[in-house]
């Protein structure tokens, strides 16, 4: 069997065949695509119209490729969202890293208060969670006028299927769905005055959503059926992680997530001054882990240096000496000059080489703090760190996060979250067992490197 993993991150969006031989996945890129957010009606957005157009472009490419794929599985990034009225689109869909939701984030903790939010959902503060995103909806009326609420990977199969299903992993970064009972938290809509309406059965990582709809098949040229990966990119990422459940992971990307798979949500007061979240995964389990940066820095670096390759970056960095800043520090959300705003916090005039020497360096040591903060929230201790991603193919930043942190650092495969869609989608078809297997798989697909200091 064929499957085809539609996997949108931020910065670009890719379309990858997989399929078993000999014991091992095998993947093919068919179609890629940029992505980011644009500026509309003052606000920035992501271009819904443009991102459903590009993943029919990629579903054609495939049937052209001879690569018609028999099950597809979509995932993006999580906590942005549609809102839809019989079906169709009230207005575009809000990008996270507008700053739309800077003046309601204390009205939303005056109706229930940030202590009570974590001790029902586990899930860290961040300014754009989709819980405030959608009181700025409510404010503006918006919401009032909507019927319909699907997260981005949801809308998109419903696009292509005419079936509406909210999926459980992205569910869980908005901050309303209970730790405890891994449904909609009902107080939590009632306190905020949302319509309970929109908020549906979660359905869970192997489901199916339904086939294509006849319109999608005359433009694709081909028939399949879009099954549930875990939607949230990072939650498919850390399926690929070829782990033993329980172990350290990064996955490296335009964010980087460090945490650990684990049983049950850690809602303490520790955990919540860590600001580590409790992100649903497949079998109600929970990745507990913090969000940091990431490679974000360094993307919007390379932008405004008329984009020299990653590879030139780290040959620059590799020889400077840096100074260490606070990556999560909410000024790099989104600023109007990345450079500029690396400098002021720095206190200084950088070049270019000792710029990147600083990212680099500040992002180890943010790596290793949160480390740390892990060890104390989890009560393990762990020898190794797993980097997955395509941060794992960064050298430098691998070598910097091993000396900071003391660990032993391991890195693969780079498309981890494609892999992690794959085999979701192979899980449900029932061609593999369960994830341990599929791990297995990984290990054997794939170069894990081992990285030396």
């Amino acid at each position: 069997m064929r499957y085809l993993a539609i996997d949108i991150g931020a910065s670009s969006g890719r379309h990858i065949v997989g399929e078993a031989e000999d014991g091992r996945i095998k993947l093919r890129e068919v179609y890629r695509f940029s992505n980011g957010a644009g500026e509309s009606g003052g606000g920035l957005v992501w271009g819904a119209e443009r991102l459903f157009k590009e993943v029919l472009n990629g579903l054609k490419a495939a049937g052209q490729a001879g690569l018609a794929p028999d099950f597809v599985g979509i995932d993006t990034w999580a906590v942005d969202y549609a809102l839809l009225r019989g079906g169709e689109l009230l207005g575009d869909i809000a990008c996270y890293r507008d700053l739309r939701t800077v003046p309601v984030t204390d009205k939303v903790h005056a109706l229930i208060p940030f202590e009570k939010l974590y001790e029902r959902t586990g899930i860290q503060f961040q300014p754009f969670n989709t819980i405030y995103q959608l009181m700025c909806d409510k404010e503006s009326g918006k919401l009032a006028r909507a019927d319909g609420f699907l997260m981005l990977p949801d809308h998109l199969n419903f696009r292509l299927t005419g079936v509406a299903k909210q999926e459980y992993t992205n569910a869980t970064s908005t901050g309303m769905v209970n730790a405890r009972t891994h449904d909609w938290d009902e107080e939590i809509i009632s306190a905020l005055g949302y319509d309970r309406r929109l908020f549906k059965p979660l359905a869970q990582p192997g489901e199916s959503v339904g086939r294509f709809t006849a319109q999608v098949r005359d433009f694709v040229g081909y028939d399949a059926e879009v099954v549930l990966p875990a939607t949230h990119d990072t939650a498919s990422a850390v399926l690929a992680a070829p782990i033993k459940f329980g172990s350290a992971y990064i996955s490296s990307g335009t964010w980087s997530l460090l945490g650990a798979e684990q049983e049950r949500a850690h809602t303490d007061k520790g955990s919540m001054a860590a600001n580590y979240s409790n992100e649903g995964s497949i079998n109600f389990t929970f990745r507990y882990q913090k969000n940091i940066t990431g490679l974000w820095m360094l993307q919007s670096v390379r932008k405004e240096a008329g984009e020299p390759t990653f590879a030139q970056m780290e040959r620059w960095a590799r020889g400077a000496k840096g100074t260490v800043i606070d990556v999560n520090d909410k000024r790099f959300l989104s600023p109007e000059n990345m450079c500029r705003e690396i400098c002021s916090a720095a206190g200084k005039v950088m070049h270019m080489p000792e710029l990147l020497r600083t990212v680099y360096d500040s992002l180890a040591a943010c790596y290793a703090a949160a480390i740390k903060e892990l060890e104390t929230g989890t009560g393990q201790t762990f020898e190794s760190i797993h980097i997955i991603g395509g941060g794992s193919r960064d050298r430098l930043l691998n070598e910097l996060t091993a000396r900071a942190t003391g660990k032993k650092v391991t890195a693969g495969p780079v498309e981890a979250t494609a892999t992690g869609n794959i085999i979701m989608q192979m899980i449900a078809s029932g061609e593999i067992t369960d994830i341990r297997a599929a791990r297995e798989m990984i290990k054997r697909s794939f170069d894990i490197k081992e990285i030396s200091i």
